[in-house]
């Protein structure tokens, strides 16, 4: 008898459906063939699935069992084949009637025991169920909510395979699960963090702010322990909240990832993403045989902070240029090529020489000239180019640690944040983008016209400083976000002044 079953399969962030189709032939001797190129976890299903089938209770007759995944030319990975696989032999074997499976979506890992584990990857098959009109999805339990964020579409958790049985045939009534996304909103966007903390460095909130405000990518220097981290930890307290698009989009990634945790149905927060200076250019940028997202990815629509910047690899460091200017990264391996979004507000942080107290009037840069060019020339020219503000963080004085408070808090900051991203996504609606910092071409000079003063004035700039043409357009795109702060429409020589007093690098290097 012949048996299909519906599953789906991931492609970067989103799911294609697959059709499990099962044929058991009485004739010749009991044999098992899986085509449709499935990989890996997929092929050692079998043994997982007949075992979770005898321990629930079904039998299987001898039989010439053949699978196919279709499409077949599309390539396979993972355990979640293991449920629909469980279904798809259970109707090809007479113990499930075709119609109790027609319509429904399945996806989940069976134990030998027949219990049904988590497995990633669940939300883009939802998302893809619900686009192709089917009655429902069965998946495990601890993946219940994370699907049933797709809304109009019912999901059904089971904890075990005969759970599911008993619910397709009608003897046991399961209650579909359901996520109220707007008490996850109220409930999860706490922070333990915020910027009334940070005592002194107004300089360094300043940049912060106008950072946040258009989207643009931040480097601190400065000496240790001048707070450089702590600045860049409260940097999410500040960002507009995710829209319901964008944390679907986030968790999806997640999901893929396989770090979607069980009681996290969405993500609602930006994220903060700072991984460690050891990690590999298959870490920051995503990889693997099968391509997995990467910390670019994880930090898709938040924050990733690169502390200690000149410890991490050299090439590593240099992938990263792709994904800051496209937003996106793309993968490419023998299996196949995908794209994931990595639309991510790059912070790092680094200090000014090796030792890290050079220019710091409190202690002796032990650091000779020659150890400090080598030390900054691990960041090259067009990757510094990328990077918009460059700041620098001084040692705090006592005279500000010994403060109550620290100013303005992170409430009030996300406030005029908002106010500016409000007036960037009015002015950008028909152009298709949200904040200055993806301003280029056409419409650069559109919304950044200068007159003679203000050209005179960039133009000594660029002569003095010898700013590449990348370097002057961002000079651009920070004046454009400091001119909406202050609510003017036209820049003028004060708003390009303090754009070009952020490339700190630029004048060191001049220097």
């Amino acid at each position: 008898m012949l048996a299909t079953v519906l599953s789906a399969a991931l492609k970067g962030i989103d799911a294609f459906t697959v059709r499990l189709e099962a044929d058991l032939a009485r004739q010749g001797m009991p044999a098992f063939t899986m085509v449709g190129l499935a990989e890996g976890a997929v092929r050692e299903s079998r043994e997982r699935v007949f075992a979770a089938l005898k321990n629930s209770g079904f039998k299987l007759p001898p039989a010439r069992i053949t699978i196919n995944l279709a499409p077949a030319d599309m390539r396979k990975e993972g355990s979640g084949f293991d449920l629909p696989l469980a279904m798809a032999l259970l109707v090809a074997g007479g113990s499930l009637p075709p119609e109790a499976v027609a319509g429904y979506y399945f996806a989940g890992e069976l134990s030998l025991t027949g219990e049904i584990k988590p497995v990633p990857g669940i939300l883009p098959l939802a998302v893809r169920a619900r686009q192709e009109g089917a009655a429902g999805v069965l998946v495990p339990a601890a993946n219940a909510a994370e699907a049933a964020v797709v809304r109009d579409l019912p999901v059904y958790g089971v904890d075990n395979l005969a759970q599911a049985v008993a619910f397709l045939t009608g003897q046991e009534e399961l209650t579909p699960a359901s996520v109220d996304v707007d008490t996850l909103w109220d409930e999860h966007q706490a922070f333990p963090f915020d910027f009334s903390e940070v005592k002194g460095q107004e300089h360094a909130k300043r940049a912060i702010e106008i950072a946040a405000a258009g989207g643009h990518n931040l480097l601190f220097i400065g000496p240790p322990g001048s707070g450089k981290t702590m600045l860049a930890q409260r940097i999410p307290t500040v960002l507009p909240p995710l829209r319901f698009e964008e944390a679907l989009e986030v968790t999806k990634i997640y999901s893929v990832a396989g770090q979607l945790g069980r009681d996290m149905a969405l993500v609602v927060n930006r994220a903060f993403r700072s991984p460690h200076h050891t990690i590999s250019d298959a870490g920051l940028i995503g990889g693997g045989a099968f391509p997995r997202p990467g910390e670019v990815s994880l930090a898709h629509r938040g924050v990733l902070f690169l502390d200690e910047l000149p410890e991490f690899k050299k090439h590593v460091l240099e992938v990263l240029r792709q994904p800051l200017e496209a937003g996106e990264v793309t993968i490419s391996r023998a299996a196949g090529s995908l794209r994931y979004p990595a639309d991510f507000m790059l912070v790092a942080a680094m200090n000014p020489c090796p030792c890290g107290y050079f220019s710091d009037p409190r202690h002796t840069c032990t650091c000779r000239p020659e150890a400090i060019q080598r030390y900054r020339s691990r960041l090259s020219g067009p990757l510094l180019d990328r990077i918009d503000l460059q700041v620098e963080v001084p040692a705090v004085p006592y005279e500000d640690l010994k403060r109550t408070r620290g100013g303005s808090g992170s409430r009030q900051i996300r406030e005029r944040i908002m106010r500016t991203r409000e007036r960037q996504a009015e002015r950008y609606a028909a152009a298709g983008f949200l904040t200055n910092s993806q301003l280029s071409g056409a419409l650069l000079e559109k919304h950044c016209p200068l007159t003679e003063t203000e050209h005179a004035f960039l133009e000594q700039a660029v002569r003095a400083l010898g700013l590449s043409a990348r370097a002057y357009t961002r000079v651009l795109r920070i004046a454009r976000t400091i001119a909406d702060l202050e609510s003017a429409e036209r820049l003028g020589v004060d708003h390009l002044a303090e754009a070009i007093n952020y490339r700190i690098m630029d004048r060191q290097r001049e220097a």
